[in-house]
């Protein structure tokens, strides 16, 4: 991103801009709960409500365990990906903006390449994942209100298709707020919800198990020969520690919120503050709602106890729920979208820095707001790809299984090994000494937690190929 690019203002102002930072930039206002809600609002998706299925194919031992071990890795990986925001000292250091330009400061070459690919492949496949997540949740509330007039055994089916749009044309008016700066308010609301719907999940299990639901569970989950055959076991436990251990990454864009921290206490120490917050909460949630959940449905635990009607009553509650998760997504979307916005407004302005549609703002005073800086490119741009993204999710209804794929491909090389290899080289480890081999033995460790997730998802694949239907797709 170009140093023109970086001191223009792309951000809504209540009055005359008085300070800037070290690096010329507006001065950042982000704090402890500004960054522990962006982490919150990255980290804890409805996917938190498919927990009790993933832990239902692991069993009581296996499952809090796995939830426990990725709690850790991602909380130590992110603590020294957080003292890569500068370079080459984490405090003092130059300011690293993305994650490719704190790749290109400590390793360089074809890894800055790399680390391109798997980032903004992963942000895209998750703001369409989310396009179809969100509609799931609001067709649910249709579904919600349908039981409850005409009882539990009619279909009630309802076509995702326009709801997705709904989804679409809310997220081309937020997709203009300029950048990540901007987003406190909406991470912050897009937080509680995930709060509110993951408490309400957590409540109706609890009321289940108190009111003597009898579900069948076991030390090892899911028995062979009883819920599924030893092939179906086998691809079950890939695709469940899949989804564990991508449910905690958010390295993503660590450092697109580590930016937006302000520079005094330093940085990378309200980082690891705020991540410590984030995956303590994201811990805690996890294992009540996926622990308590499986308590509740046993081996035959939906995939999503919510959307899937795990329970149909009180309805007005499962509604209420819903319309958390939705919202939770809205915001979850923006958090996940605006980095793929800097990146590609960045990269058109050092293209062609003279091109005044890319580059001329104008001014326009919004009451009650302040002044906003219109820019027509980011209109056209922003927009177009909130369209394609509708237009993909519609297409392939499918797509949350391609996004097991991408979600493998990227979780090791982002989460794991980059934080990994720029911290030795900001340490200067020597080779085969004591930290540098057990550093390079959980590296290779969760490459194998990444090939045999990326395995249980094309099977997935290949099973919803089967069955395709663009276009058709509906709850």
């Amino acid at each position: 991103m170009s140093a023109a690019m970086q001191k223009s203002n792309f951000s809504l102002e209540h009055g005359p801009e008085k300070h800037i930072d070290d690096d010329g930039r507006h001065k950042r206002t982000g704090t402890v709960v500004t960054a522990s809600a962006h982490i919150i609002t990255a980290v804890i998706g409805s996917g938190v409500l498919s927990l009790a299925w993933a832990i239902a194919q692991l069993g009581w031992v296996a499952g809090p365990a796995v939830l426990f071990a990725f709690s850790f890795i991602t909380y130590f990986t992110s603590r020294m990906l957080a003292d890569c925001y500068r370079a080459p000292d984490p405090i003092t250091g130059k300011r690293n903006y993305t994650y490719m330009d704190v790749v290109r400061a400590y390793l360089g070459g074809r890894k800055v390449q790399l680390c391109g690919l798997a980032q903004y492949g992963n942000l895209i496949g998750v703001t369409i994942g989310y396009t179809i997540t969100a509609s799931i949740s609001m067709v649910a509330i249709k579904r919600s209100n349908c039981f409850y007039k005409h009882g539990h055994g009619v279909g009630c089916h309802t076509s995702n298709n326009p709801f997705m749009i709904i989804f679409g044309c809310i997220q081309i008016v937020l997709s203009q707020i300029p950048d990540f700066s901007e987003l406190s308010w909406l991470s912050i609301v897009a937080a509680v919800m995930s709060f509110a719907y993951s408490s309400i999940g957590l409540a109706l299990s609890i009321a289940k198990v108190v009111g003597g639901a009898h579900a069948r569970t076991s030390l090892t989950g899911v028995v062979i020969g009883v819920d599924v055959t030893s092939t179906e076991k086998i691809w079950r436990t890939f695709q469940a520690i899949g989804d564990i251990a991508f449910a905690y990454a958010y390295s993503t864009v660590l450092i697109e919120i580590q930016d937006t921290l302000k520079s005094t206490p330093p940085e990378n120490k309200v980082m690891k503050r705020a991540s410590l917050v984030g995956v303590s909460t994201t811990t805690l949630f996890y294992v009540l709602c996926g622990c308590v959940g499986y308590a509740a449905f046993g081996n035959d635990a939906p995939g999503n106890f919510l959307t899937g009607f795990g329970f149909y009553e009180p309805y007005w509650l499962i509604d209420l729920a819903n319309v958390c998760i939705a919202i939770h997504l809205i915001g979850a979307y923006q958090v996940f979208c605006q980095p793929i916005f800097a990146f590609v407004e960045g990269w058109c302005h050092d293209r062609w820095p003279n091109n005044k549609f890319i580059s001329d703002e104008h001014l326009i005073n919004i009451p009650c707001v302040g002044t906003y800086h219109f820019n027509s490119f980011r209109l056209v741009w922003r927009t177009t790809y909130v369209v394609v993204t509708a237009i993909v999710a519609m297409i392939f209804p499918f797509f949350n299984d391609f996004l097991g794929l991408i979600g493998a491909a990227s979780f090791w090389p982002l989460t794991v090994y980059f934080p990994i290899e720029m911290h030795i080289v900001q340490a200067r480890l020597k080779k085969y000494s004591l930290r540098w081999t057990w550093l390079k033995v959980l590296s290779y460790a969760c490459l194998v937690v990444s090939l045999i997730a990326a395995a249980g998802s094309i099977q997935g694949l290949i099973t919803a190929l089967k069955s395709f239907k663009p276009f058709m797709s509906q709850s």
